[in-house]
C-alpha cells in the first residue's frame, strides 16, 4: 500500500471515530398534554472559561528548546506558525502567518523542491504590540537554528535547511561555518521569506506546520529580552543554552489568539484571550490548565463540572463512560512509548545506579552495554498481560519504533515473555559476575503516568523474581525534571514516548536509533550501519529503496536489543458535553488542546 493510501485510510478512520463518538444522544420525548413541564437545565460553571486538568508539567516556553507535548501545547496556543494542518489531515495545510500555502502550482515551491517562498501576512500584531514583518519570520527560523539546544527540536529544521543534524560535532564543538550556512538558507525578499534547501526535503511543510521550530517570534522583543541579536558575531554565545536558562524560558510574546496570563510551575497555567488577534475572535475568554496528578480528584472535577476536560488514562475509561454529560473522543495516535536502555550512564552523584560498580550494591555506568542484560529485561516484559491489565486491550503493541499506520511498518520478531530465558541471559551477563554478585538500580517514570508506572513495576518485579540478589526500586519524577535528567544520562532506563513531528518513518527510526537522534543519543547507542541507513532513508525518493532501508532498520531494532517497545496508544479525549470544537488529529495527543477552536454552551445537553 502506498504511503498516501495509508494516510487516507488512517484519516478516514479518524473522521469516522470523530463523528461516531461526538454525536449527542436522542432528545427526551416531550411531555403529553395537558400537563406541561418546563425543564430548566443547570447553568454551566464559568461559561467563558475552559478548565482542563492533567498531570503534565511545562519544561520551557522557549520554542527553540521545548520538545515535549505539554510545553508544545502552551507554546502553540500563544505563538503561531506560517502554516498549519488542515483539520485532521497530515498531508494538507492551511495558511496561518503565511498568506497561502506554497505549492508548485502557485510558484511557492520551485527548483525541484529546493526553494520554498512564503508570502507573509500583513496586519498581524504581537501580544506586546509589535507588528509582524518578513524580517521577524526570517529571524525566528534563524534564531531557532542558532540556539539548537541539546536534545531539542531544532535538528529537524537544521537537517532540512542546512543539511546538518546539529550545529555541533559529537564532541560538542561548533561545526566550522555552521552559522554562515544558517544565515544563507533563509532570506527576505520584499514581502516574502525564501527558504533555500541543500536538497529536497519532502516533509518540510508538515514540519513547519506542527513543530515548535515553526513558531514565529518578534525580533525586536526577543533581542530586548536577551535573545540572539541576529548577527553572526554573537551566534556562538547563544548556542546550546543550559536547561532552564533559555532567554524565553518563562516569558512569551506571540501572535496567537491567547496570551499567557499566569504560569505557576507544577500548579496552574492560565491563558487569556488576546483582544488584538488578527483572526476570528475565539469564543472563550480564559483557559485554565491545572496540574492534578490524582485520578480520583480529576474524576470528581469532571463529574461536578469544575473541569471541562480531564486527562483520563485508559485504565480509568470505564469510570467515565457512563458518566452523565460527558463525551469521549477516541483518537489513534502516531505515537509510541518505550523503555530505553542507556549504555553509558553519567555516574556523578547518581542515586539511580547505587555504588556505580558491579559489587551487589549498584550497577556500573555501562551496565546495559552488555547485550545479555538488555535481552534479559526484554524477556521480562509480559506484553500480553500488560495490554490486558493496563489497557484493557485498547492499545496497539508495537514491535519497533516505526508506529503502526506509518509507511513501511512491518511486524518484526520480539523477545517473548520468558523468565527462564531471562534468567539464562542474566547468568551470561558480565562474564557470569552479575549472577554471582547481584545488583541494585532505579527505574524511573514521570509522575502521574499510570501506564509507564505499570511498565516500570512489571520490569522491576519480573527481574527481581529471577534472583534475591537483584534489587530494583521504582521512582516517579515530575515531567519537567524527567526531560532534563534523561538528557544528562542520569537514568539507566528511561521510559518515554514519541509522537510524530511529521508523518514519516524517518521521524521515528532516526529518533530512536541514530546516534544523533533525540533518544538514540541519550541511550549512548552507536551503530555505523544504523547511522548510514537513517541518513539514506531520509533523503531517498524511490519508495521501494526506502522500503528496504526501513525494513532493515526495524529488524535491527530487534537484533540489537536496543529497547523495549511498550505501547502505541489510542488516546481518549474526555470533555463535558457542552464543549464544542474538538478536532481529532493522529499527531496531537491528550496534552493538546487548540483553544481557539473551542466554544462552551451555557447549559449542559
Amino acid at each position: 500500500m502506498s504511503p498516501s493510501s495509508v494516510l487516507k485510510r488512517t484519516l478516514f478512520f479518524l473522521l469516522f471515530l470523530f463523528f461516531a463518538t461526538s454525536c449527542s444522544g436522542p432528545a427526551e420525548e416531550a411531555p403529553q398534554e395537558p400537563t406541561k413541564i418546563k425543564v430548566v437545565k443547570p447553568e454551566v460553571k464559568n461559561p467563558d472559561t475552559f478548565v482542563f486538568e492533567d498531570y503534565g508539567t511545562v519544561r520551557t516556553l522557549d520554542p527553540a528548546c521545548a520538545y515535549d507535548n505539554v510545553s508544545h501545547q502552551r507554546i502553540m496556543n500563544i505563538y503561531e506558525p506560517l502554516i498549519a494542518f488542515d483539520g485532521s489531515a497530515t498531508d494538507a495545510f492551511v495558511p496561518v502567518l503565511a498568506e497561502e500555502v506554497p505549492t508548485v502550482e502557485n510558484g511557492g515551491i520551485s527548483d525541484g523542491g529546493k526553494t520554498y517562498t512564503f508570502k507573509i501576512r500583513k496586519g498581524v500584531t504581537f501580544h506586546a504590540g509589535g507588528t509582524l514583518s518578513p524580517e521577524d519570520v526570517a529571524y525566528s527560523l534563524k534564531r531557532h537554528m542558532v540556539v539548537d539546544q541539546d536534545g531539542g527540536p531544532i535538528w529537524m529544521l537544521l537537517e532540512a535547511l542546512v543539511g546538518e543534524t546539529s550545529t555541533r560535532t559529537k564532541g560538542g564543538t561548533l561545526k566550522p561555518g555552521i552559522f554562515e550556512k544558517i544565515d544563507a538558507c533563509v532570506a527576505v525578499s520584499g514581502d516574502t521569506v525564501v527558504l533555500t534547501l541543500p536538497r529536497p526535503f519532502p516533509p518540510l511543510l508538515a514540519l513547519l506546520a506542527y513543530a515548535n521550530c515553526g513558531a514565529i517570534l518578534d525580533k525586536e522583543w526577543t533581542i530586548e529580552h536577551g535573545g540572539w541579536d541576529g548577527t553572526l558575531e554573537t551566534a556562538a554565545a547563544h548556542n546550546n543554552p543550559a536547561f532552564g536558562a533559555e532567554p524565553l524560558h518563562h516569558i512569551t510574546n506571540g501572535t496567537g489568539a491567547y496570551t499567557m496570563l499566569t504560569w505557576e510551575p507544577s500548579k496552574v497555567f492560565i491563558f487569556q484571550r488576546f483582544d488584538g488577534y488578527w483572526g476570528e475572535e475565539p469564543a472563550l475568554k480564559t483557559a485554565v490548565i491545572r496540574y492534578n496528578k490524582e485520578w480520583s480528584s480529576r474524576k470528581l472535577a469532571l463529574q461536578n463540572g469544575d473541569a471541562d476536560r480531564v486527562l483520563v488514562d485508559t485504565q480509568y475509561l470505564s469510570e467515565v463512560q457512563a458518566m452523565k454529560d460527558v463525551v469521549i473522543h477516541a483518537v489513534p495516535q502516531l505515537s509510541v512509548t518505550a523503555a530505553l536502555f542507556c549504555r553509558q550512564v553519567n555516574p556523578e552523584a547518581n542515586p539511580n545506579i547505587g555504588s556505580g560498580k558491579l559489587d551487589g550494591e549498584g550497577i556500573p555506568p555501562d551496565f546495559f552495554a552488555d547485550p545479555h542484560v538488555r535481552k534479559a529485561f526484554l524477556h521480562a516484559f509480559d506484553r500480553g498481560t500488560y495490554a490486558k491489565d493496563v489497557w484493557d486491550d485498547r492499545v496497539v503493541m508495537p514491535t519497533s519504533p516505526n508506529a503502526s499506520g506509518m509507511p513501511y511498518n512491518i511486524r518484526v520478531p520480539i523477545y517473548d515473555f520468558d523468565l527462564e530465558m531471562a534468567k539464562e541471559e542474566m547468568k551470561q551477563a558480565w562474564g557470569g559476575e552479575l549472577w554471582k554478585k547481584g545488583f541494585k538500580m532505579v527505574i524511573t517514570h514521570n509522575t502521574g503516568n499510570a501506564q509507564r508506572e505499570a511498565a516500570a513495576h512489571m520490569l522491576a518485579e519480573n527481574i527481581m523474581s529471577l534472583s534475591p540478589k537483584f534489587q530494583i526500586e521504582v521512582r516517579n519524577v515530575d515531567w519537567k525534571d524527567y526531560t532534563v535528567a534523561y538528557r544528562k544520562y542520569r537514568y539507566p532506563i528511561f521510559i518515554i514516548g514519541w509522537g510524530a513531528d511529521y508523518p514519516d518513518p524517518d521521524n521515528f527510526m532516526f529518533t530512536f536509533m541514530s546516534s544523533e537522534g533525540v533518544y538514540g543519543k541519550y541511550m549512548a547507542y552507536e551503530n555505523e550501519e544504523v547511522d548510514r541507513l537513517c541518513k539514506e532513508g531520509r533523503f531517498e525518493v524511490d519508495p521501494e529503496k526506502r522500503r528496504v532501508i526501513y525494513e532493515r532498520l526495524q529488524n535491527l531494532w530487534y537484533e540489537e536489543a536496543i529497547g523495549c517497545m511498550i505501547y502505541q496508544k489510542i488516546d481518549n479525549f474526555v470533555y463535558r458535553s457542552n464543549i464544542r470544537g474538538f478536532v481529532p488529529h493522529p499527531m496531537l495527543d491528550t496534552a493538546w488542546e487548540d483553544l481557539k477552536r473551542l466554544s462552551k454552551s451555557h447549559t449542559t445537553q
